[in-house]
């Protein structure tokens, strides 16, 4: 019988047609005869079977989740600086359960091996006496922390996370390519790569036996808040703050784990106990996962320039009120030179050789080895011997196979004859090529894996697949993030079948609403100032809207309502001439920069709903012209805003944190109604100042509706100042004032009202017994600093 002409085998076979993996390079795909390895032929027959019209719209639906989930990261360079969508490498790669745990193995002896070098660094420092390492590696080392030594880490262990960067050589053998102890980054990356691949391929997906993820976030979530720290404490991410390339990730993952999100700033030292500042107080802290570098968690006893850490947190390391994970000084094992004596020590050490080896190490400061060097260095890569970076990351790689990378006329054998004890030599990495899906078929392209283990109580525990780095080229010193390298999922599959299990929390008991976490100042701080920004920044959309309608119904002609409401607007650093005004513009980005500071504190539809109000504003810019244009674009923008403001009202949780959004915003347009009843309502205000205020406020129709007459003086002020169901009023905003402040923390002090209490109460009283008659504008001049000063008061009771 004849074979089908499109056969899974055919399709197979045009599927791989462009698939040339390099001479004398392992492929992960296939054997080294081309037969399709094991692991693969469920993928592979799976993928040859899709239209090939189909394939761009299932990536599709994995960059979509990716955008709508806001991943993305901080690329550094020339006229490259700024987020960045993740790049997702949409076809996973794919190891088997047995090979994964070889893998393991031999990671889980390496990190307890690197534990016990630590132990040794900061402790008896046996290994340099005894001449297992060289002294000057370690004194001289820019990562060995000197205030550390002889202290010992409170959990009794100085790693508690690790990562380890990994490839394939020629051979299939699996190499370390480096060692991440200091801040390991990837981990929730790791988990948004799953989640987008896994809607590429669902199908597949679930019928695959696809090792979950689950088990090891809840075992490291269980750890971080029931093994390291201690009763009553908070636990905590220390992140560097939104200017850092992983941000999105410190946030997703504090979000995903229920951890508070840390800065610098947030935290004290007082008699040797870290604290947090938290709109409750200070309250103490057990356990702070670390995502920056040491050198900067405290400029007392560390980097004195440091702007973003703790002074005096070294301390409270010192006396044991707190685990860092990982311990601070960890991140020197990260030294490439230490590679070179890794083998020795694991014999000194745990009595058995590298199961994993690491790539080949040579440190030029000893003869032997630096004569090596010298006569291999077109097969070698030559870096710095203190660099913390992997070898293909071309930061401080000095020359690649001989060919040097900074400066062509680089004499590399003198250098090496003269500063030998600053470089080291590694052996060339050749990455073995996984599939990746380009220009509509697929094509072999380097790859390395970055694996994490998380420290239990039963041990260290591997997460199965963690997430590759994929080469944009043949290249492989292309596959980092930063040189335009994608990151791809990694599926570890089983034999047997895999229980599907996404919980991140086992149910034990009944079941217990969980309360919402505390509330940091800085975070209160910034969400008070985004309601008040995103506030302002329609107020003006909606005066340069009112400004360009009344332009273009001018004509030219003179108007002195428009020449009023231009003046009003330069007065708050709008320059209504420009088309989109810098003033704007920089209220927007304020807004964007404390929104990004809280971004674990909102939803991502609200943050993206920002983003594109930000972006919408900057592609008017340059594009439209006074009058009509710029009135129709406002109004765009308009809608924008009010649907943030919509997407926040409506969907963010009733914490302390909303409240604090409430309180701004509130306050932002009480401040703003009353500045314009301050100014409009003068007696030399000009004709059609009544119907502008109106306008502006948006309650053109609730005028209409309530009042069978024009504007004037007492129905302008009644409906924008006294009406307590007009969410325009000022009457209105104070009562929200005044609702939300009482369910503050601290609202009341021994039954008595607080201080922030007593000054709204004044405030809302002043204007709830006055009437239209009695109200001018000198009246809401008085108002308004009431209300302004009532800022102040905030900050005082909460945001110090």
């Amino acid at each position: 019988m004849a074979k089908a002409k499109h056969s899974t085998a055919d399709r197979v076979r045009d599927l791989l047609a462009a698939y040339r993996p390099p001479a004398a390079v392992a492929d992960e795909l296939l054997e080294a005869d081309g037969r399709i390895r094991p692991v693969w032929t469920q993928f592979i027959n799976y993928f040859a079977r899709l239209p090939r019209d189909n394939v761009p719209r299932l990536f599709a639906r994995g960059d979509q989740h990716l955008r709508d989930a806001g991943v993305y990261f901080r690329q550094y360079g020339p006229e490259m600086e700024g987020e960045r969508d993740w790049p997702l490498s949409h076809v996973p790669v794919l190891i088997s359960e047995k090979e994964w745990q070889d893998i393991s193995d031999g990671l889980i002896q390496r990190a307890e091996l690197l534990e016990r070098i630590l132990a040794d660094i900061y402790g008896s420092n046996k290994l340099v006496s005894g001449g297992y390492l060289p002294a000057q590696l370690v004194a001289g080392n820019p990562e060995w922390l000197r205030p550390l030594v002889g202290v010992k880490p409170r959990s009794g262990h100085f790693l508690h996370l690790v990562a380890f960067d990994i490839g394939r050589g020629p051979d299939g053998t699996w190499w370390v390519l480096g060692d991440r102890t200091q801040a390991p980054s990837g981990i929730g990356f790791a988990l948004e790569n799953r989640v987008a691949t896994r809607k590429v391929f669902s199908d597949l997906f679930a019928n695959s036996n696809v090792i979950r993820l689950a088990d090891f976030f809840r075992v490291f979530r269980d750890a971080m808040t029931h093994e390291w720290g201690a009763p009553g404490k908070i636990p905590g991410i220390l992140s560097p703050g939104p200017l850092n390339d992983t941000y999105f990730e410190h946030a997703f993952i504090a979000r995903y784990l229920g951890l508070m999100l840390l800065e610098g700033e947030d935290l004290r030292v007082e008699d040797g106990q870290l604290l947090v500042r938290t709109v409750t107080g200070l309250h103490p802290v057990g356990v702070l996962w670390r995502r920056l570098d040491a050198a900067w968690v405290d400029p007392l006893e560390l980097n004195e320039g440091s702007q973003i850490g703790t002074p005096g947190l070294v301390s409270a390391v010192r006396q044991g009120s707190v685990t860092m994970v990982n311990a601070l000084g960890s991140g020197i094992m990260q030294t490439r030179a230490l590679l070179a004596f890794l083998p020795r020590i694991s014999e000194r050490l745990l009595g058995e050789p590298l199961a994993l080896p690491n790539i080949a190490t040579w440190w030029c400061g000893q003869e032997a080895e630096r004569g090596y060097v010298r006569a291999n260095v077109e097969n070698m890569v030559i870096g710095e011997a203190l660099s913390t970076n992997l070898p293909f990351d071309e930061t401080d790689t000095l020359a690649i196979g001989g060919r040097p990378q900074h400066s062509a006329d680089l004499d590399l054998p003198g250098l090496i004859d003269r500063q030998g004890d600053r470089l080291v030599g590694q052996e060339a990495v050749t990455l073995s090529t996984t599939p990746a899906y380009v220009d509509g078929m697929l094509v072999p392209r380097p790859m390395s894996l970055r694996v994490f283990l998380a420290r239990t109580a039963a041990g260290w525990q591997v997460m199965p697949g963690g997430f590759a780095r994929i080469g944009r080229t043949g290249d492989p010193s292309a596959v980092s993030m930063q040189a335009g390298g994608a990151a791809a999922d990694v599926w570890i599959l089983s034999e047997k079948m895999v229980e599907w299990d996404g919980s991140l929390h086992e149910p034990s008991g009944p079941f217990v609403r969980a309360e919402p976490g505390m509330l940091p100042s800085r975070a209160a701080d910034n969400l008070f100032w985004l309601g008040r920004y995103v506030e302002r920044t329609e107020m003006a959309i909606r005066l340069l809207r009112a400004y360009h309608a009344r332009r273009a119904e001018a004509a030219g002609h003179p108007f002195p309502v428009l020449e009023a409401l231009g003046a009003y607007l330069a007065f708050y650093g709008i320059d209504p001439e420009e088309t989109m005004p810098r003033g704007l513009l920089a209220t927007l980005s304020s807004a964007i920069n404390n929104g990004r500071s809280v971004r674990d504190r909102f939803s991502v539809d609200g943050w993206m709903a920002l983003i594109d109000l930000a972006r919408g504003a900057r592609e008017l810019e340059g594009t439209i012209e006074p009058g009509d244009d710029v009135a129709r674009a406002m109004g765009v923008l308009l809608r924008k805003v009010t649907g943030f403001s919509g997407l926040v009202h409506e969907n963010m949780y009733r914490f302390a944190g909303w409240r604090f959004l409430s309180i701004g915003r509130a306050l932002e347009r009480a401040s703003a109604t009353a500045s314009l009843l301050q100014r409009f309502l003068q007696p030399d205000a000009p004709e059609g100042s009544l119907d502008l205020m109106v306008e502006a406020c948006d309650s053109v129709m609730s005028h209409r509706r309530l009042y069978a007459v024009d504007t004037n003086r007492e129905t302008v002020i009644d409906l924008l100042a006294l009406d307590t169901k007009n969410p325009r009023a000022i009457l209105f905003q104070l009562n929200e004032v005044q609702q939300d402040s009482q369910l503050l923390p601290g609202a009341e002090k021994a039954g008595q009202m607080s201080a922030l209490s007593k000054a709204i109460l004044k405030a809302h009283t002043a204007l709830a017994v006055a009437s239209p008659e009695t109200l001018d504008h000198r009246s809401f001049g008085i108002l308004r600093n009431l209300i302004d000063n009532l800022s102040d008061d905030v900050h005082k009771a909460y945001l110090r």
